[in-house]
Parts: structure tokens; sequence; C-alpha cells
């Protein structure tokens, strides 16, 4: 069995993707340190994580999400050494969840790692995630209360610090309750892994850092015409399973067409903002107070004071909504063009293949032309060696 288990339970949008990728790409070199990451796919952890939220593993034809966690746990049990597990859906497990995940990984000893952000960025990537989920809740109405569902992700209820910990802190003694605030300002981004890896028990400066990447964000204007799109696909109940959201709707149109357009960053209302602020200042407060591991400045945990002018999201206009929605049809004719070509290329290379499967095989039909009789063959040689003796004589 494990010595000590990591689990990583978020939050959303902590550098979660960066850090996984990471970890992934470099699995043989961490089982060389002594650390298990388990499972055959990274999706193994989201699996996991929805059997302990007491969800099935949902949208997925798969029959290996129905037992994600007993064979991570079954590696977990051969290990002899340190093992993490890493998903960010975690957060949202209820208090019951936690308490019988860590029992689940006895006589290990668990530690829960929890990687944080300021509220109010979170708040504001939070609702875009939701929208590359087909979401359609506008950023007035996103996370208006605190969900009581473990089912429930793109709500306060995984991005509040303080409330995770209220279900997470007790499951483990505090010391064992790890809380890394991602660094604000101009600090570099490998800081977050540099703090993740010492915490892990790593040489953090031995490991290829370029096979992690963030995520990027959409403009404000961008942003408002995916949530748009998402109202339409509502409707026409279009993309009603995850895998199909991840594929299109995330990676196609969110990530490839909309993200790289740029766009103006925006916050949240006002109102939000200084709910933000409260629920910040409330989980730096609670950190200190319950004595757990802070790997980093706690002050890092609060909405800065002073904050850039940028815009609302209820100011944007359906004129420019069109503008982005246009240039977007427009790129998407363009790539039916690249496929169509591609497609059109790979039927022409099909068709000739066929050609010269059947020329081969006509070739092959046709019978060679008859040898000559082997008498006949030889009587021409003693024929002709008569005559050069005959010459010579």
């Amino acid at each position: 069995m494990a010595e000590r288990v990591f689990v990583h339970i978020g939050l959303p949008k902590t550098a979660t993707t960066y850090l996984q990728t990471i970890l992934w790409e470099s699995r043989d070199q961490l089982r060389a340190e002594g650390l298990l990451v388990p499972g055959a796919e990274r999706r193994d952890h989201l699996w996991s994580s929805r059997l302990v939220r007491g969800e099935a593993a949902r949208s997925t034809p798969d029959a290996r999400a129905e037992t994600a966690w007993d064979r991570l746990r079954a590696e977990v049990v051969a290990w002899q050494g340190r093992a993490l597990v890493s998903h960010e859906f975690f957060a949202a497990a209820s208090s019951e969840q936690a308490a019988t995940m860590v029992a689940q990984l006895a006589p290990a000893e668990v530690h829960v790692v929890v990687t944080a952000r300021e509220p109010l960025g979170l708040f504001a990537a939070g609702w875009q995630e939701s929208l590359k989920n087909r979401a359609t809740e506008r950023m007035e109405e996103f996370a208006t209360e605190e969900s009581t569902s473990p089912s429930s992700i793109w709500n306060w209820r995984t991005l509040d610090l303080g409330l995770v910990l209220d279900r997470w802190g007790g499951v483990v003694p505090p010391e064992r309750v790890h809380v890394l605030p991602l660094p604000r300002g101009g600090a570099p981004r490998d800081t977050i892994w540099h703090r993740f890896a010492g915490l892990l028990g790593l040489d953090s400066h031995a490991y290829d850092l370029g096979t992690g990447f963030a995520n990027s964000s959409m403009g404000v204007v961008e942003a408002e015409t995916l949530r748009r799109v998402n109202e339409h696909l509502a409707a026409r109940e279009e993309l009603e399973s995850a895998l199909e959201r991840g594929n299109l709707l995330r990676t196609f149109l969110a990530d490839e067409r909309l993200v790289p357009r740029g766009g103006e960053r925006y916050w949240p209302t006002p109102a939000q903002v200084e709910d933000a602020r409260a629920r910040g200042v409330r989980a730096r407060d609670l950190v200190r107070e319950r004595g757990f591991d802070v790997v980093g400045d706690p002050e890092d945990l609060l909405v800065p004071d002073d904050l850039p002018e940028r815009r609302q999201v209820a100011s944007v206009t359906d004129a420019e909504v069109a503008d982005v929605a246009t240039d977007v049809v427009a790129g998407l004719l363009a790539d039916v063009r690249d496929l169509r070509r591609e497609k059109f290329a790979h039927r022409r290379e099909a068709r000739l293949a066929r050609q010269e499967v059947r020329a081969l095989e006509a070739r092959l039909a046709t019978p060679p032309p008859p040898l000559p009789p082997l008498w006949r063959h030889a009587g021409s040689k003693v024929k002709q060696g008569l005559l050069r003796v005959a010459r010579r004589t």
C-alpha cells in the first residue's frame, strides 16, 4: 500500500490543467522519484471524481468509467511509495463523500491539496468555463446561490475556497491540508508548479515544463457571443453529450476560434465584485484559524484593493456580437472548404489506388506466353554448335 496519498481537489481554474499535463507527460519520471499517478489515462481521475461524488460516470459509453475509482485504488494498494490523485471536480464533494474517499484510501496517510486563487478572477473564469459547457446564464445570473449538490461544479460550491475547506478541512488533520495560492501579479507562471512539486517531494527543476499549458480566456464580446450560441443549441437540443460539447463547443468553437481573437477583459457586476471580496477575506481567515499548511502567501487569496478599469458583460451590444459571429462564420467557411478539399483528395487517392489494384489483378489474371519445348530449345543449341565447328574447319 502507498504510504502517503495526495488528493488534489482543485479548485477549478487554478492551474489544474497546467499541473496535470506536466504530471501525465512525466509519469515514468515521477515513478522513478517514487510518486505514482494511477490510471490508464487522465479521464480515470475525472470518472473517479464523479463516482466519489455519487454520480454515475455519466455522459460516456465507455464501460471503464464505472470501474475507474476501483482501478485507481487497486494501483495505490499495490504501490510502495507516494501516490497522487488529481481532479478539480473532487472539490464539489460533500463532507460525507470526502470522508468516505479518505477512508477508502486507508491505511495510507492522506493529504488534501488545494490549489486556490483570489475569488474574483476565479468567478469570472468560472462563468466562462460554464459557457464552454453550454451554459446560458448571463453574468449577472451566474452562481447567484450556493448549490447544495455535489454534482454542481460551476458554482460558488467549488469556486469558494472557504466553502470547499468547510467540507474537506475536517477529513484529515489540519497539518495535512495544504493550500497553494496562485501568486498574483508578475510572478513566473511556473511558480505554482515548483510549490506543488515540492509539496509532493519532487525535484521540481528536473521536469520538462514545456508540456504544460494554461487555459486561455475569451474576451467579453466573444464570451457573450458563445452564450448566445448556447441559447440556440439548447433550443435545438444539440450537443447534449459531454463528448460533443468538449470536442465541438469547447475545443473547436471556443478555444480554436473565439479565444485567438483576443478581446477585452471584463469584470462581473459591482455586487458580484463585493461578494467575491468578502469570500476572499473569509477564506484567508479560515485558513489561518484552522492551522492549514499554506504553501505561498495567504494574502494572494484576497481580491486586490485596486482593480483596473474593465467592461461589464452587460455593456456588450448586438452589433458587437454580430461582428464576432460573422467573422467566426467566415472562418468556419474556410474550415469547411479545407475539409472538403481534404475529403476530395482522399477520395481521389482512394480511386487511384483502386485503379492500380484492378490493373494489377488484370495482369495477374493474364497467363504468361508458353515457353518453347525443351527438345526444340536443345536442338537449336546443337545446330548452332555444329555450324561453329564447320566454320573453323
